[in-house]
């Protein structure tokens, strides 16, 4: 999945939808950080900011996920 294809989810009257996308759109960004911080010996560009503010960065979407994950549960969202 990429970020367009939450793209009608984010705009629906529906907030599971809404919600759908917001979890989608954060695990995205999630496994393409943690993608980039797995590979950060072969990275093609210097990175702005040292390796433990990325590694901060995906502890806290980590957190927010399992969050999210746990509200899916109760409302019934199914992702």
């Amino acid at each position: 999945m990429l970020l367009v294809d939450t793209a009608s989810l984010m705009v629906s009257d529906d907030y599971k939808d809404r919600f759908k996308a917001e979890y989608y759109q954060t695990k995205i960004r999630h496994d393409k950080l943690e993608e980039m911080v797995n590979g950060w010996n072969d990275l093609d560009f210097v990175p702005t900011c040292e390796k433990s503010v990325y590694v901060n960065q995906l502890k806290a979407m980590e957190l927010y996920l399992d969050i999210l994950l746990f509200r899916a549960g109760k409302e019934e969202i199914k992702l």
